[in-house]
């Protein structure tokens, strides 16, 4: 299980998506006030569920299709994600005061490239499981 490196895509994703929303801010509005995870219930909640799925896929290691599937929907929840941080910024008040996009709306972007990485991983142990079937 730990051997394996979609092991470690996964874990990337969960330590992501586990930690760094309550670190950096996601954006932040005229007066220097920061708005991160905690300010919002449903990207909180969103951003722990894709760590939860991905530690869920990470312990699917002896079901490496559920485990492709399990990264799918986890890229979906990302995709979902990312969606609302782009409509978010683009509908942050301008004005005269310049509002800023913080570092954090590049998590779920972080957490689609690690997932696809882990994916490619899945699906060269899933091939090779198949041409050693093969042999018998």
């Amino acid at each position: 299980m730990i051997q394996r490196i979609q092991t470690l895509y996964l874990a990337v994703v969960a330590l992501c998506s586990g930690i760094l929303p309550f670190v950096v801010s996601l954006w932040t509005l005229s007066g220097d006030v920061q708005i991160s995870a905690k300010d919002n219930l449903s990207v909180l909640a969103t951003f722990l569920g894709v760590a939860v799925l991905a530690i869920i896929a990470i312990f699917l290691f002896k079901k490496r299709q559920h485990q492709f599937v399990l990264n799918r929907l986890n890229m979906i929840l990302n995709l979902f994600l990312l969606g609302f941080f782009v409509y978010r910024s683009l509908n942050l008040s301008g004005g005269t005061a310049v509002s800023e996009k913080g570092i954090g709306m590049l998590i779920p972007v972080f957490s689609i490239v690690f997932l696809v990485l882990a994916n490619r991983a899945i699906k060269k142990d899933e091939d090779l499981v198949k041409s050693v079937d093969r042999l018998r």
